[in-house]
């Protein structure tokens, strides 16, 4: 088993406090992300977990025992690097038993181990070269394999796709996803990228300046975003938000120009008259007939990217910025009108002051 256990999770740098409690529970077998900016403290939780860091405060937990103060080399764990971190003068084959070698593990299990391994990351071509003549996502894999030998109760990834070009990351991403789902052990990945984040993980873990904003599964965390930061931060182009107010019965939201959307019946009674900030994603506005629109769109810029167009413009009077995802085969240009709708359970409706979600909207 390697369940992981996170409890009141603190950790300060001097008198600077950059991780302010964070409790989180991994299940064996679970493939978790921890997602944010730069930062925002998600390698320094990751390290924690490893032992690279000593907590300030809380209690790390793997397999049901308490790790606090266990060595690295203690705690059961695999941990893959951003810059791979091999041993230039060894061959693929040495890179990937080193570990066990040191341990003393007999030769026959490390052969059988290296093998196997080699065989699942498609590296048994490569077992006699060196890493330099390896491309980066071959030495990539070669990390990955080193782990894999182990046979470690977690996996730990710090950035581990973010110095390959954009196509190989897309196949390391399909690579490390059907490792996970073959092996099965306990995974947590840290990222900044959002793709990588919701096609990776089972759950994210988002953080933002040491704390976490939501943990839940990537539809979860995209279709009802717990804070402004995950709404904005989640999705690309990222969420319109829009100054608003509800009107006295909490039925609708109308826009400083006077523009109303509907919104769902669920739970927003209790905010009526109050002002909001209306979030709306650019892939959920929808361009309809000319008259029907809610609200209408001066198109200001446009960006083609083949299969989708981005539509910038103003709304009403106050000139409110929006971003608007339309089919590429749509014809627009500048200085178009556009007339936009958006279904109401696609709305969503922010405290202005404390960030948080309202309701159910």
């Amino acid at each position: 088993m390697g369940d992981v256990s996170l409890k009141d999770i603190y950790k300060k740098f001097g008198k600077t406090q950059v991780i302010h409690g964070i409790t989180c529970e991994i299940p064996d077998g679970e493939f978790i992300v921890i997602l944010g900016p730069s930062g925002c403290g998600k390698s320094t939780v990751l390290r924690m977990v490893a032992g690279l860091e000593v907590i300030t405060q809380g209690e790390i937990a793997i397999d049901g025992a308490v790790v606090n103060r266990l060595e690295p080399a203690d705690r059961d764990i695999a941990m893959v690097f951003q810059n791979y971190a091999l041993y230039p003068h060894m061959t693929v084959y040495n890179n990937m038993a080193y570990g066990l070698k040191i341990r003393r593990m007999p030769k026959a299990e490390i052969e059988k181990r290296v093998r196997n391994a080699a065989k699942i990351l498609e590296l048994t071509d490569f077992l006699d070269r060196k890493p330099r003549q390896l491309s980066g996502g071959q030495r990539q894999r070669v990390a990955m394999g080193r782990c894999i030998v182990r046979e470690p109760k977690v996996f730990l990834f710090d950035e581990p796709l973010s110095n390959l070009d954009a196509k190989l990351r897309v196949q390391m991403r399909l690579e490390i996803r059907k490792l996970h789902e073959d092996l099965k052990i306990t995974s947590i990945y840290v990222t900044h990228d959002q793709v990588e984040a919701m096609t990776l993980g089972d759950r994210l873990v988002v953080m933002n300046e040491g704390v976490v904003e939501q943990i839940g599964t990537p539809l979860e965390v995209y279709d009802r975003p717990s804070t402004v930061f995950v709404a904005g931060f989640i999705g690309s182009p990222s969420m319109n938000f829009m100054p608003a107010r509800l009107d006295a019965d909490g039925r609708r939201v109308k826009l400083p120009g006077g523009e109303n959307f509907q919104l769902p019946d669920e739970g927003l009674s209790a905010y009526k008259g109050q002002d909001v900030t209306l979030g709306i994603r650019p892939e959920h506005l929808i361009v309809t007939e000319k008259g029907a629109g809610l609200v209408d769109l001066k198109v200001d810029m446009i960006e083609a990217l083949g299969a989708d167009t981005l539509v910038h413009g103003y709304l009403g009077t106050d000139r409110t910025v929006v971003t608007v995802r339309v089919p590429g085969v749509m014809k627009v240009v500048a200085a178009d009108i556009l007339p936009l709708t958006c279904e109401p359970e696609r709305l969503h409706l922010f405290d202005p002051q404390s960030g948080t979600r309202l309701g159910g909207g």
